[in-house]
């Protein structure tokens, strides 16, 4: 039960996300939490035993959400591998399915953390195990399926890493040619103008 003085826990870590995203883990205390919020601290520990108990919090958030929504557009209705691999561009050009920033701070954070970088790697390899799961779908054989699951996996996490900075124009322009890259298989017409319709 909430208190009527306090947000709830979601705006807290609403609030500890921006931390994260502007300053790294290192921001993300209580006192600028509660000032950022105008509250005191005690209204913090009517959510959090303590500071770590809200990073968890955090880390979960990431995780459910650029983890879970990844693995599920690997698994969407796709007639073709061609538009699977599109399913999961959609996450690349959707920040509300797949925000970049978040992986790119949680990612810095791992680099500081033993822990969380283990946790980023078992988040890693799921996301990985989806991406072959979906061409092994589409009756690749296994060696070629997970050569182009991680072709597909580590470009992404290298245009995070790199902070590479593009227009969206630009590069939608480059997707067809890599989803030729990471199936064999040149995209159709029909299949690109569906994935341009969702995103015009």
């Amino acid at each position: 039960m909430n208190s009527p003085e306090t947000p709830t826990a979601d705006l807290w870590i609403d609030s500890a996300y921006d931390l994260l995203i502007s300053g790294g883990v290192d921001a993300v205390k209580v006192q600028p939490l509660s000032t950022a919020l105008n509250l005191t601290r005690t209204a913090f520990y009517w959510h959090f035993k303590d500071r770590e108990a809200l990073l968890d919090a955090l880390f979960a958030r990431w995780e459910a959400k650029n983890t879970g929504n990844l693995i599920a557009r690997t698994e969407a209705f796709a007639e073709s591998i061609n538009e699977a691999i599109l399913n999961v561009f959609d996450a690349w050009l959707m920040p509300e399915i797949f925000d970049a920033r978040f992986d790119f701070a949680v990612r810095t954070w791992a680099l500081a953390d033993a822990q969380i970088k283990d946790k980023v790697q078992t988040n890693d390899a799921a996301r990985i195990a989806a991406l072959k799961q979906m061409f092994a779908r589409y009756d690749y054989a296994p060696a070629m399926g997970e050569a182009r699951a991680l072709a597909l996996y580590y470009t992404q996490i290298g245009y995070i890493s790199m902070m590479v900075s593009e227009t969206t124009d630009i590069r939608i322009k480059r997707m067809p040619a890599y989803v030729e890259t990471y199936s064999g298989v040149p995209l159709s017409d029909a299949e690109w103008s569906r994935f341009v319709a969702r995103h015009s």
